[in-house]
């Protein structure tokens, strides 16, 4: 008698039909969305150190003086990389907290478009604004 057999019956029969369905196990693709937010969150810590150092460096300069600080090369690419990584780690979080607070699909649906989308809107907007000021003089 071949207990494997028996054993893989059972098993199919436990699971979710959607698991069955999609072929998905339950560390297919969760993992991937915890570690990014992990290290978006690591990458904004030391990013948030060096932001907090530059702006308490220009509390009592002028405006000339904080645009020149900020069209500096690595000033403007590490304030561009930080507008990024916040909004990024952003969707990760607010989309953890939709998908389980929210049990309408179509409203989750609608809200996970809405973070992305304005997600997407405010990062464009603040790199945008690092360009313009690094490259116009």
């Amino acid at each position: 008698m071949n207990l494997r057999v028996g054993t893989d019956d059972v098993r199919s029969q436990l699971r979710h039909p959607m698991k069955l369905a999609r072929g998905l196990g339950s560390a297919k693709s969760g993992v991937e969305h915890w570690w990014v937010q992990r290290v978006t969150a690591a990458a904004l810590v030391a990013l948030g150190i060096w932001f907090v150092i530059t702006v308490l460096g220009l509390l009592h300069a002028d405006y000339a003086t904080a645009r020149a600080a900020v069209a500096r090369p690595w000033n403007a690419l590490l304030l561009i990389a930080f507008v990024l990584t916040m909004f990024w780690h952003a969707v990760l979080g607010l989309q953890v907290v939709v998908e389980d607070y929210v049990h309408t699909r179509w409203k989750e649906v609608v809200l996970l478009v809405a973070i992305k989308f304005l997600a997407v809107l405010g990062a464009l907007a603040g790199v945008l604004a690092v360009l313009r000021i690094a490259l116009v003089p």
